[in-house]
């Protein structure tokens, strides 16, 4: 299985990459096109198709402004579709995180913080999905967060000032 990653626009690329090295770290597939749901949905609808049938498990979608990425993609499959609003626009993606989250019931998008927070936790996101049949990445997950933890920890303690107990 691998993730695919599809943005609406060339400029989503810095965005995008924030998934990109999450998925690298992780060691899962990915793949990255750009494919707009207004500017090319025959090739949005085909590239889906293509995907699914040689073994996408997640797709990640990065769009803005009018953000209907993630939701035409989660009309063409059955597989989970994470939505990541893109900054830009006039209301610098808030219009997007809108169209991304208000989805009809039954077709169901999983949308994320706008940008590049939201692009790196749907990355982690598709790896805990794609862990649920995989303990090799389980095990990765895990000591990601215990490396995350330990660093917390040598952060604190290059700053921290602590009171003696009394």
């Amino acid at each position: 299985m691998f993730v695919s990653i599809i943005m609406g626009s060339k400029s989503d690329i810095d965005i995008v990459n924030e998934a990109v090295k999450v998925l690298e770290n992780f060691g899962v597939k990915h793949e990255v096109i750009v494919s707009s749901a207004h500017r090319s949905g025959e090739r949005t609808a085909k590239y889906v198709k293509e995907s699914e049938a040689k073994g996408a498990g997640v797709f990640i979608c990065v769009a803005g402004m009018a953000a209907h990425l993630a939701g035409v993609v989660a009309s063409l499959t059955t597989k989970p579709v994470l939505g990541v609003p893109a900054t830009g626009g006039a209301l610098n993606g808030l219009d997007a995180l809108y169209s991304t989250v208000q989805m009809p019931g039954g077709i169901p998008v999983g949308t994320f913080a706008i940008g590049k927070a939201g692009a790196k936790n749907a990355a982690y996101q598709a790896v805990q999905i794609l862990a649920l049949n995989s303990n090799e990445l389980t095990l990765k997950l895990k000591s990601d967060r215990e490396n995350m933890a330990k660093k917390v920890a040598e952060d604190s303690a290059s700053v921290e000032i602590l009171l003696p107990k009394e």
